[in-house]
């Protein structure tokens, strides 16, 4: 009778899934993989991080509409229908209160070509199917009478809600951990291609890591990882965004009951107030690499536009100041599923719909992991389209 030789049996069996980052993509890719069976590792230096820490939350597939996007629509509204059930599982499963509000958004206009905006916004959100409902600026000042007294006008968009992504992560980290889905707390160097196939991944120290698929959800750094043959790295890039963080004290309460947002001067401004008394201002858009510096001017033009929507915030207490990176695509719409590479799948490039689309990216790649395929709804999002081979015009 033989017997098996004692390092092979002390030897660690690969795991069907290896996750290439701990953000809320990846751990909810490797939550909704382990609820299908699969066994999962998750590498990452500190698991629960990455832009979460600094995202607000808007959870905004209507108000976030944008001219050219109308297919990324289809995939941020699939997200956002998914969330009530989304938020009540993970909920459940954790014990965990994620801070989501079914309070709605309301968009304003503080001038005439902002109005005008504003109106064209409405229509092709009609046009679209979506449900948003025009407001004088007396109407806007009944619903939420901090505004200024110059708001003209503003859409009303009870559908778009929020969501903590720090609550989210935190949540989404003990649902990994429960599902028994292990957690490296190291980087990986470089990804290992075995006979044109990916198999696993190499850690700083040296460490190899084989599974049988990777996903590479590494936001901002997706496109880092050394190993990724050219052809299929990610075209991810950085985009800054800072972002402030207020108290509301009691005596103030209620200061805003929903997310309020604006174009100022061309730049847009949100204020997304939390149960908990916090008060969410952001966000700048810099195209500045990795620079991650919270700057004076940063501070100061959110401070300022945000003013000049809610005039009553410059009593508010400064808490934090934080800068985080976007990880931005060439069409601002995220990489999904497999790639030309087997064994190598992507969740990256949401850019500013990161945990929007966290409910459906999850599916999308427990749907592809199992199959093969991704599901209809996110097959527009296939890496592929970036490739050379899809320009190719068949014979």
């Amino acid at each position: 009778m033989s017997r098996t030789p004692p390092e092979a049996s002390n030897k660690p069996s690969a795991p069907d899934v290896l996750v290439v980052g701990g953000g809320i993509i990846g751990l909810v890719t490797a939550w909704r993989a382990a609820q299908r069976g699969l066994s999962v590792t998750v590498v990452d230096p500190e698991p629960g991080g990455g832009a979460a820490q600094v995202a607000a939350g808007m959870l905004a597939a209507v108000t976030e509409l944008h001219y050219g996007e109308q297919t990324l629509l289809g995939l941020n509204v699939a997200s956002a229908a998914r969330y009530p059930a989304f938020a009540a599982e993970l909920s459940e499963v954790t014990g965990q209160d994620l801070g989501y509000r079914a309070c709605g958004t309301l968009a304003v206009a503080l001038d005439a070509d902002d109005r005008a905006h504003l109106r064209e916004l409405h229509a092709l959100q009609r046009k679209s199917g979506l449900d948003s409902e025009w407001l004088s600026g007396r109407d806007c000042r009944r619903l939420e009478p901090m505004l200024a007294p110059g708001v003209r006008g503003g859409l009303r968009v009870d559908g778009d809600h929020q969501i903590d992504p720090r609550r989210l992560a935190s949540a989404l980290l003990t649902a990994c951990e429960r599902s028994g889905v292990v957690l490296r707390r190291a980087w990986a160097d470089r990804l290992r291609v075995v006979r044109d196939r990916a198999c696993g991944v190499t850690l700083t120290d040296g460490t190899e890591l084989d599974a049988g698929q990777v996903v590479l959800a590494g936001g901002s750094r997706s496109g880092q990882l050394a190993g990724v043959p050219d052809e299929v790295l990610p075209p991810v890039r950085p985009v800054k965004g800072q972002v402030l963080r207020l108290t509301v004290p009691r005596r103030y309460a209620p200061f805003l009951s929903r997310t309020v947002r604006a174009v100022v001067r061309g730049s847009h401004v949100y204020l997304v107030p939390r149960v908990n008394g916090e008060l969410v201002v952001g966000a700048t858009t810099e195209e500045l690499g990795w620079d991650t510096t919270v700057t004076a001017g940063g501070v100061y033009e959110l401070l300022r536009d945000a003013h000049e929507l809610v005039p009553g915030i410059t009593e508010l207490p400064l808490t934090e100041t934080r800068a985080g990176l976007r990880p931005g695509s060439p069409d601002n719409a995220p990489l999904l599923g497999p790639t030309a590479l087997p064994g190598l799948h992507l969740a990256t490039g949401h850019h500013r719909n990161g945990v929007l689309l966290t409910p459906v990216t999850g599916d999308a790649l427990a749907h592809a992991l199992v199959t093969g395929e991704l599901p209809e709804e996110a097959s527009p999002f296939t890496p592929r389209r970036f490739s050379a081979a899809t320009l190719e015009q068949p014979a």
